[in-house]
């Protein structure tokens, strides 16, 4: 299992994920028009144009989605429970079609759950920059995990 046990995470530690994504004309329109939000400088190359950037912006929430998706195999692949919540999300610089990005995560906290005996609350901060390495977006999230099983950590000691 490659995602890691709340007890392996630790305050700091930092994840620049080897995935990189090209976000492509079909990614954003079809994101956009499936989410239901047909707004006009998302799937509208014309209507884009009459913009300050002259062409159509990436939907944000395609980029939160890939912020959090592309973290998966290095932190939670198989060991998290449930996402708990997203806050102080931001789109600090707007991305386009045919920008490539890359996802850096930092673990900004963990502690146990008080109401899931067993399971703990890890707080991650994922980031997204384009291929010129500037920030585009951010968010924390945090998310309940999965302890190592008992017969796995009596193995390790």
């Amino acid at each position: 299992m490659p995602g890691l046990w709340f007890e392996e995470f630790e305050e700091g530690m930092v994840f620049d994920h080897r995935w990189t994504r090209t976000i492509t004309e079909a990614d954003n329109k079809w994101f956009s028009l499936l989410t239901m939000n047909t707004q006009p400088f998302h799937i509208d190359n014309h209507a884009a144009a009459k913009t300050p950037f002259k062409k159509p912006l990436v939907n944000s929430l395609f980029t939160l989605g890939c912020m959090v998706g592309m973290s998966v195999d290095d932190t939670t692949f198989g060991t998290t429970i449930a996402n708990l919540g997203m806050t102080d999300v931001k789109f600090p610089h707007p991305l386009f079609e045919g920008d490539t990005i890359r996802i850096r995560t930092t673990i900004l906290g963990k502690r146990e759950s008080k109401s899931r005996p067993g399971e703990g609350i890890v707080t991650f901060r994922h980031e997204a920059f384009n291929q010129d390495g500037i920030l585009c977006g951010t968010c924390d999230r945090t998310g309940l995990m999965m302890k190592k099983p008992q017969g796995e950590a009596a193995k390790e000691a």
